[in-house]
């Protein structure tokens, strides 16, 4: 295992403990004393930009880029970093609120880490003539696509909530909501467990442990925030996982 990548899987243990301690202040966790802000829509384009550009650099810059182990699973991952970094910023509702500047640039430091790790991995494995219609590939596929719809769709409800100029919250409900607080988590959390299966690689599983240890701390802090604030939260509603956690 190289160096970058060993640096990936610790960081997974460390996120995990630092954010179960102190939640990102960002969203309903916007807090003072965090240093300089930027707007919410210029800070979520810049900090997946680097995600959207260090991994397709790195592959079509490549000889190796016309193998379809490297350039099939780069549409998968292009497909989610254009809707994070281009249409989810851009779908935002106009307010007032910020993002603080350090929270991004630590976005870009795993970002660029991630985006290496993940493109070498695509390189070696075209070098080594991986095929791409193995089972671990198609499955790989298929969760990954099913996690990025319960993404989408979680976001869309999130979304419709807020009224044109609103600024407050509401519970939401339907889809998945119906059954866990932070579908839009579990969604991702699902499309790096396929990307990680369709890749079958080291790369791709420190993603998504990372993306794990990442959001899972973030859903059990909305969940705690929507019960001390809504008296009528549903009582039943999981956090993550349907009926588990």
């Amino acid at each position: 295992m190289n160096a970058p990548l060993l640096v990936q899987f610790l960081l997974c243990p460390l996120v995990l403990i630092a954010l179960l301690r102190v939640t990102a202040p960002y969203g309903r966790h916007l807090r003072p004393g965090w240093g300089p802000a930027l707007p919410s829509r210029a800070a979520w384009f810049l900090l997946e930009l680097p995600a959207l550009l260090v991994l397709p650099l790195i592959v079509l810059g490549s000889p190796a880029r016309s193998a379809p182990a490297a350039w099939l699973p780069l549409l998968f991952w292009v497909l989610h970093y254009t809707y994070r970094t281009l249409l989810f910023p851009a779908l935002m509702r106009p307010s007032g609120n910020t993002f603080p500047l350090l929270l991004v640039v630590f976005a870009w430091g795993f970002n660029v880490l991630n985006g290496y790790n993940n493109g070498a991995a695509l390189l070696a494995s075209a070098g080594r003539g991986a095929g791409v219609f193995t089972p671990h590939f198609v499955l790989g596929g298929l969760v990954f696509l099913a996690g990025f719809a319960i993404h989408c769709q979680a976001d869309n409800t999130i979304r419709a909530l807020r009224q044109a100029g609103g600024r407050g919250y509401r519970i939401p409900r339907g889809g998945l909501f119906r059954w866990v607080g932070s579908p839009q988590y579990l969604g991702e959390i699902i499309q790096w467990c396929g990307w990680a299966i369709m890749t079958w690689s080291l790369a791709g599983l420190a993603f998504a442990l990372f993306t794990a240890c990442n959001l899972a701390p973030r859903a059990i802090a909305n969940h705690r925030w929507y019960r001390q604030q809504f008296a009528d939260y549903p009582r039943r509603r999981r956090i993550l996982v349907p009926g588990i956690f």
